[in-house]
């Protein structure tokens, strides 16, 4: 099946992983100590998965920083294989969450798929919400949802800007992200048609930020670290 295929990328990745975590008992109490403020799962969580067993991919929520298929090189999707009830299935599952969780983009490697596939929107409802002099300093421009398969990215204007970004996978923070200011993405539609989008702005950052999802990066990689937030700080010290 084609998710299996994505998955043989991710298998090379934790079977690394298992041979270079280290036994020591250093280590092990490290472990310890960073369980120690895990949320415990109620009760029902617990039920749930022992009668459901473990959610499989494409997963309904945004997965977390910490899961490796975060990390891996995401593999191309077969042009033959587009139309494929598993790609349609995780294309389809990607529309969902994306916009019940108001987001401007998405990667199948969020939902736990290691595929080649982003999309992006910017709905005018959205952008009605920003300040008028935000949405004028970020050029933030509403624009239709656009999916690619495959996609390539060709800078256009290497100057850069920096702006705070955020990300569904590191959930309740943000950080200031240089990105160059335009480029130009080029991809496969659900229907095998190439397509070219030319991006600005902040357009042209959301296309960046999920074309890093694909190569295992993640904004905090770029950040600059003294800007990192937790975006609810002031409501954790109240």
């Amino acid at each position: 099946m084609l998710v299996q295929r994505g998955w043989q990328v991710l298998s090379h990745l934790l079977s690394h992983y298992s041979k270079v975590v280290p036994n020591s008992p250093q280590y092990i109490c490290r472990l310890a100590s960073s369980w120690s403020g895990w949320r415990r799962r109620s009760y029902w969580r617990y039920l749930r998965r022992s009668v459901l067993g473990v959610p499989t991919p494409p997963y309904p929520r945004v997965t977390q920083t910490g899961d490796p298929v975060l990390r891996c090189h995401a593999a191309p999707v077969p042009p033959d294989q587009i139309s494929h009830p598993d790609t349609v299935k995780v294309i389809n599952r990607m529309v969902r969450v994306l916009r019940s969780g108001g987001c401007v983009g998405l990667s199948a490697p969020q939902l736990g798929v290691p595929l080649r596939i982003l999309m992006l929107e910017l709905p005018e409802k959205m952008s009605q919400a920003v300040p008028p002099d935000v949405l004028a300093a970020r050029e933030m421009t509403p624009f239709p949802l656009k999916v690619f398969i495959n996609p390539e990215m060709r800078v256009l204007d290497n100057r850069t800007l920096s702006f705070p970004e955020g990300c569904r996978s590191i959930h309740g923070f943000s950080a200031v992200v240089p990105r160059y200011y335009a480029v130009e993405i080029s991809g496969l539609t659900p229907d095998g048609k190439r397509v070219t989008w030319l991006a600005k702005g902040w357009a042209a950052r959301i296309v960046q930020h999920e074309m890093d999802h694909l190569d295992g990066v993640l904004y905090i990689d770029k950040m600059d670290p003294r800007t990192f937030t937790n975006i609810n700080w002031t409501e954790v010290n109240d």
